[in-house]
């Protein structure tokens, strides 16, 4: 086990090598320019201001200067300094990801808490009508887009109803609107898979038996079929973690929060490339830590699973 998880920690390297790799790429090849965002076109600078502003940010340089510098500061912990504001991006991406990380993970858990029930009710009452009226909210979550989704419900619980704040942040309550909207998709994903890998599962010859044992059905079902039909579950939960991350990009947008999401929107308007590679290298990191974590949250499901 030490030497697989030694193994799996060595190849985030690469793993995450690559994702700034793509973000320094698409930065140069999309169409724009940080010293003109920054001075604006209605001061009138100079040219002579602009070179200089180039230069002090390290623009003028080949760009395989500027990754380098940027690989060899980040495996020291220094991610460099945002162009806009010359604040330093580590502390800035490290003060704004726990906002982050709370969102995804009271959406996650509100998430599983919803979607695996109604996938073992759809599995065990297959062709039903609550089968099909929950698959149906499935499909209907997955084809909401959540930008939407977080404006009616602000409408609906914030502006009509007035039970809960439209934005912001400062008590659980700002947190419920925001963790329901990047929840929805995850809950009709989790709760589809819930219900595909129970159906396989119910069919088997240790269901039938357990059954015909006498055992009790609640038994039967979780905690025979389901323990067994976890797997691709908490696989699916490790993929929507990283949605969820990546869905508080759009979600504090809309309700005004203080996260890693709404830092890396601003950033991009502001063509900051150090900021949007500092908040994109922390989201790939610990994005890479759940999948690990998932990985070996296998082992504990299925013992017939070992690593070497």
């Amino acid at each position: 086990m030490g030497r697989y998880l030694l193994k799996r920690l060595l190849l985030l390297m690469p793993v995450l090598l690559g994702v700034t790799f793509v973000v320094f790429a698409i930065f140069y090849l999309t169409p724009g320019d940080p010293v003109q965002v920054l001075m604006g076109e209605s001061q009138g600078a100079s040219a002579e201001a602009r070179e200089q502003l180039r230069h002090q940010l390290g623009l003028d340089r080949p760009w395989y200067v500027q990754y380098g510098d940027f690989v060899a500061g980040a495996v020291r912990g220094d991610l460099g300094r945002s162009f806009k504001g010359d604040r330093p991006v580590l502390g800035e991406v490290v003060s704004r990801f726990p906002l982050t990380l709370r969102l995804a993970l009271v959406s996650l858990g509100l998430a599983a808490l919803v979607g695996i029930p109604a996938g073992i009710v759809a599995a065990v009452r297959r062709h039903s009508a609550a089968d099909y009226l929950l698959m149906f909210l499935a499909l209907l979550g997955v084809s909401l887009p959540s930008f939407w989704f977080g404006i009616m419900l602000m409408h609906l619980f914030a502006l009509k109803w007035k039970v809960l704040p439209p934005s912001g942040t400062g008590t659980w309550q700002h947190m419920i609107l925001p963790a329901v909207t990047v929840a929805l998709s995850s809950i009709a994903f989790i709760a589809r898979m819930t219900r595909s890998s129970m159906l396989d599962h119910l069919k088997e010859d240790y269901v039938r038996t357990a059954r015909a044992k006498g055992a009790r059905e609640a038994r039967t079902v979780l905690h025979h079929a389901l323990r067994n039909a976890f797997i691709p579950v908490l696989t699916t939960l490790g993929l929507q973690f990283g949605h969820l991350l990546g869905g508080a990009v759009i979600v504090e947008s809309v309700f005004s929060l203080p996260g890693i999401g709404r830092l890396t929107v601003d950033a991009i308007a502001a063509r900051d490339l150090p900021m949007i590679q500092g908040a994109i290298l922390l989201v790939a990191l610990v994005f890479s830590l759940v999948n690990l974590a998932v990985d070996l949250g296998y082992a504990a499901l299925d013992p017939r699973i070992r690593y070497a």
